[in-house]
């Protein structure tokens, strides 16, 4: 297992040397000064100048420019935002807690409604029950993410009026930022509207979760129910029926748990995917998270704001592949079992 870690690891540091290659390479040909497009200072002091070159070896060859770029990046020097004039790593800070919690709450819809539908679509003898559910599934996967969060905003905001469109609070509510999850700080407000604040943001924040949590909703009930229909015909599955062990507790202490390793493999997979659709869904609702932040340097050209989201979404997403293959491979017996043979 420790050889295992150590190529995870490896992989880490390769991949993300190769991401933050890419980005020095977009850098140097942004539309701008170098020293502008590294530090977001529209009008730097001869000081600055000098400082930045050292900093960045800019008078040296282009692998020390690079070695530099990255010391300076990884070591959280991400610049100034061109447009607000604050640190770039201060914006990610007050931004990823609400990328986190809208990803968070998405993920828990889509496995308490797409478990039990998988559970239901592979046990279910009803063919029209079976149908049904994979139609649901083949439906939502096809729907364009975009078009579903218009048409929720539409629906539900704009024409029955039941929910807010946009935002994670109605700004009436002076909620002190503490944990940057609206949820649990409206909670542990000292606040007397607390309760109504942390109804107004879980209203909030019902529409966008929807529509995120459509594209894994959909591959958590169809890995589901492939899981169980293949877990329910092996031979320990047959000895605990055999033994006359009611359903529910053949399904529930032996079947799922072993059903919910595939689905833990194929949501870290689709990660890459997830944060795409969390891009569309922050900008669709103005969602102040990563997303909404990043589409919106783009439009404005803040270069400092380009290169520090892109880089810390690219790298969130390869740790977190990484770390969700390692807990398959260490709840996952097989895995564990092949990984041995291979070393």
């Amino acid at each position: 297992m420790a050889r295992y870690l150590l190529r995870r690891l490896n992989l880490f540091i390769a991949t993300s040397l190769l991401l933050i290659a890419v980005i020095f390479v977009a850098t140097h040909n942004f539309p701008a000064s170098k020293i502008f497009a590294l530090t977001g200072i529209e009008a730097p002091t001869t000081q600055q100048i000098i400082e930045t070159q050292r900093d960045y070896q800019l008078n040296n060859n282009v692998f020390n420019q690079f070695l530099a770029y990255t010391k300076q990046r990884l070591s959280g020097n991400l610049g100034i935002s061109i447009t607000s004039q604050k640190p770039v790593v201060d914006e990610i800070n007050q931004v990823l807690p609400a990328s986190f919690e809208l990803s968070i709450v998405a993920c828990v819809l889509a496995m308490c409604f797409g478990v039990p539908l998988g559970i239901l679509a592979s046990l279910s003898k009803n063919k029209v029950t079976q149908y049904s559910i994979m139609a649901i599934t083949l439906t939502g996967y096809s729907i364009p993410v975009f078009w579903l969060g218009l048409t929720l905003s539409l629906w539900f905001g704009v024409e029955l009026g039941w929910l807010p469109i946009s935002g994670r609070i109605n700004l009436l509510f002076e909620i002190e930022p503490v944990t940057g999850f609206i949820l649990i700080d409206t909670l542990i407000s000292d606040s007397q509207y607390r309760i109504s604040a942390f109804i107004d943001a879980i209203q909030h924040i019902v529409l966008p979760a929807i529509t995120l949590a459509v594209l894994p909703f959909t591959v958590v009930v169809r890995i589901t129910r492939l899981a169980m229909l293949h877990i329910m015909n092996q031979p320990y599955i047959r000895a605990a029926e055999a033994r006359g062990l009611h359903t529910t507790t053949i399904v529930l202490r032996h079947a799922l748990p072993n059903a919910l390793i595939p689905v833990l493999k194929n949501l870290g997979l689709m990660l890459g995917t997830f944060a795409s659709y969390g891009i569309i869904v922050e900008v669709i609702f103005s969602w102040p998270g990563v997303g909404s932040w990043l589409v919106s340097g783009i439009y404005q050209r803040d270069y400092t704001v380009i290169q520090g989201g892109v880089l810390g979404v690219s790298l969130l997403i390869i740790f977190l592949s990484i770390v969700i293959d390692v807990l398959h491979n260490a709840f996952n017996p097989i895995s564990r079992k092949e990984l041995y043979a291979a070393d």
